[in-house]
């Protein structure tokens, strides 16, 4: 895991005028806690913990970029700890159960007909733009059904633009959390 020792900050890019970022003592306090948790088993701490944290945007922050590609890291490691302790208690069984059970309930999702995969907000608010989630949508569920390739990162990554009545931001989101799980499960 690569972070920043405790008593030193992380050593990311700053943002600049008005570009907004994320807290630098929010995420230092994170990464140091993280760091604990991983390495002297501090606080417990689990790789869903970490793909959900979020920091205060402000200006002369850390460039956002860069944090969430150090977190995705810090998240993958937690992953493979969580399943190779799974594994090595004898879980195994049970641990496969528990993520095929969160992918069919993706699949189940997924399966929905175009433009009704998710609740929509009402015509009068923003949403994410139904077709590209309907297109992430099915690149998802032909990594799930048939193993097409798609990547932890592009998952990770991915951004909608936002239309008037599209599709409710955390539903959405709450699945791509899921497929990560996934992915990082079966890794």
């Amino acid at each position: 895991m690569t972070t920043a020792p405790a008593s030193a900050p992380a050593a990311f890019p700053e943002t600049r005028g008005r570009e907004k970022g994320y807290d630098k003592r929010a995420v230092d306090e994170f990464l140091a806690r993280a760091r604990t948790a991983f390495e002297a088993g501090g606080e417990p701490l689990t790789a869903g913990d970490v793909r959900r944290v979020a920091f205060p945007l402000v200006r002369r922050g850390y460039a956002i970029a860069s944090v969430d590609a150090a977190l995705g890291r810090i998240e993958d490691a937690f992953a493979a700890r969580e399943r190779e302790a799974a594994l090595s208690q004898g879980a195994a069984r049970e641990w496969v159960g528990h993520t095929r059970e969160i992918a069919q309930a993706v699949l189940d999702r997924l399966s929905r007909p175009r433009g009704h995969r998710f609740d929509r907000v009402s015509s009068l608010r923003y949403g994410y733009r139904i077709d590209e989630v309907d297109l992430v949508s099915d690149k998802i569920s032909g990594y799930l059904e048939t193993g097409r390739s798609v990547s932890v990162e592009q998952v990770r990554s991915v951004a909608f633009r936002m239309q008037r009545g599209g599709y409710r931001e955390a539903q959405v989101d709450a699945v791509l959390d899921a497929v990560v799980e996934v992915m990082l499960a079966v890794a």
